[in-house]
């Protein structure tokens, strides 16, 4: 399957789902959370508190993976990267902006963009697994994209 007909369908799975399950470290502790997270792309987008614990453990590790659980067909995406803030307030304005999110952000962060603690996670995955409950019940390998030279 080529990468552009893998990030389609990966899309049309995310969409379907509303919340991710974000997992952090701190140390040798993972800490799982759930999240909203949007698509662009290959890239993926969390706006969270700038001050939240998920962001102070970004900030020390920057190793994360996303789950998605999807529906009765028991769809799972995984995405395993990296997450850094971003802070540039004109890519702020743009994501923002730019509706990436299914939901109203002005809801937590009534300032806007501009907001001191709208934090902007961005997510990048060097590997993208898709797989369903009844593919593995048959043996059926997941669905897997590698980030070049990853």
């Amino acid at each position: 399957m080529s990468d552009s007909k893998f990030w389609e369908k990966v899309h049309a799975v995310a969409t379907k789902a509303t919340w991710a399950y974000l997992a952090t470290a701190v140390g040798s502790q993972p800490k799982v959370r759930v999240v909203h997270p949007a698509f662009e792309g290959e890239r993926v987008w969390v706006a969270t508190g700038r001050g939240s614990a998920k962001a102070r453990h970004i900030d020390k590790n920057a190793k994360v993976e996303l789950f998605y659980q999807i529906g009765a067909d028991m769809v799972h995406l995984t995405v395993t990267g990296t997450a850094k803030f971003v802070e540039d307030i004109t890519e702020k304005k743009r994501i923002w902006n730019g509706k990436v999110f299914d939901y109203d952000l002005s809801q937590f962060w009534p300032g806007g963009p501009e907001s001191k603690d709208f934090g902007l996670m961005l997510i990048t995955p060097r590997r993208v697994e898709l797989t369903s409950l009844a593919e593995m019940t048959t043996g059926k390998k997941p669905e897997v994209w590698r980030a070049s030279g990853k």
